[in-house]
């Protein structure tokens, strides 16, 4: 199916943050045009976040919690057609990431969990799932996969600029003035880290509004440890997993320095991150629960010494936009149109991929 007029299409992010759904109403061509639609977040249960937690990795009861977060993620499709007032036969299709519980790319090897062919049949919407597989089978990354949406959004901005998604793990867009000016790569840890670290302390999944961190020292010992990991030392194209970063380096620190130690990690990658592009940008857009940090935000600033501001200032919704990008996507996969590209997963040609389960009619 190739399509070429604009066609409504809504996209579901769970991302490794585990925290919620967001979903997402997109009109768009799956190429340059694109009009944002209705979108919401569906916060999970403390409940549900933890038994998420438990299968990561791929250990404990992961078909149970892919059936479970499947049938959640049908009924974030349901409150948003509802809130929309549309019914499911005006959507033309669903794309579903699924959550990621293991991402080996060495090994050819990565795990979204989620059944699109369930979420098919509950929604009675033709759903595009397992987006990343074939990427990392024919030796991509398989990450990150929400570059070429930002590209397509950053049309008519000034370049070049980068968008920096601020998820469990960061990653980065750089987008340069020609039309194949495209690197992407995970920068390294994003909030995984840091919300682990506050839940553990305090009991709460975040470090709200930064306190913990503005009230910290960073240990720079602690953080030299974290940074010479060989991962920062590996070319771009890359990707990584969540749990890549051992924490013990952190052991007997009191909350705020724990804290703190992690904003100035998940900065300094991202100084690191600037060295591997082609030409340092001039803005930084910064989307995802990362930009709702003032410590971090504010050390970010400091750091790259140019507007870092969050995409909002671009007239994007930065709680979503990976929602919509997988929506974007799914109307690329039906349209034959590449996922991925060299420059954005390091896949030896640009690649298709994901899987379309019909609807039962």
């Amino acid at each position: 199916m190739v399509n070429s007029e604009p066609i409504l299409a809504l996209g579901l992010m769970s991302g490794t943050s585990c925290d919620g759904i967001d979903a997402a109403l997109l009109t768009t061509d799956g190429r340059s045009r694109v009009a944002f639609g209705p979108a919401l977040t569906e916060p999970y249960s403390d409940e549900f976040r933890r038994r998420l937690h438990s299968v990561l990795g791929g250990r404990g009861p992961v078909e149970e919690v892919g059936v479970e977060l499947t049938r959640r993620h049908g009924q974030a499709i349901a409150r948003l057609l509802g809130e929309a007032g549309l019914k499911p036969s005006a959507v033309s299709v669903v794309g579903f990431h699924g959550q990621t519980i293991l991402h080996e790319p060495h090994n050819r090897r990565t795990w979204q969990i989620g059944d699109g062919n369930l979420l098919a049949r509950l929604t009675g919407i033709d759903t595009v799932s397992d987006f990343r597989s074939a990427d990392v089978a024919a030796g991509g990354q398989g990450a990150p996969f929400v570059p070429l949406f930002h590209q397509a959004l950053a049309r008519d901005l000034d370049r070049p600029l980068a968008v920096l998604n601020i998820g469990g793990v960061a990653n980065v867009s750089w987008i340069g003035r020609g039309e194949d000016a495209l690197l992407a790569f995970d920068t390294g840890p994003g909030n995984a880290l840091i919300d682990d670290w506050a839940l553990r302390h305090t009991g709460r999944p975040v470090d709200l509004d930064g306190r913990l961190a503005s009230s910290g020292q960073v240990n720079r010992k602690a953080l030299a440890a974290l940074l010479a990991h060989a991962y920062f030392d590996r070319p771009a194209p890359k990707s990584l997993d969540r749990d890549a970063f051992d924490l013990a380096v952190l052991a007997g620190m009191t909350a705020t320095d724990g804290a703190a130690t992690l904003v100035a990690f998940t900065t300094e990658s991202v100084v690191r991150a600037r060295e591997e592009l082609p030409e340092v940008p001039g803005r930084w857009l910064v989307t995802g629960g990362g930009r709702h940090n003032p410590a971090l935000m504010s050390a970010l600033r400091a750091a790259l010494g140019v507007p870092v501001e969050p995409v909002e200032n671009a007239g994007w919704n930065g709680d979503v936009l990976e929602a919509q990008a997988f929506a974007y996507l799914a109307v690329r996969t039906l349209a034959g149109l590449p996922l991925s590209l060299p420059t954005t997963t390091g896949v030896p040609r640009p690649m298709t991929g994901g899987r379309l389960d019909r609807a039962v009619a």
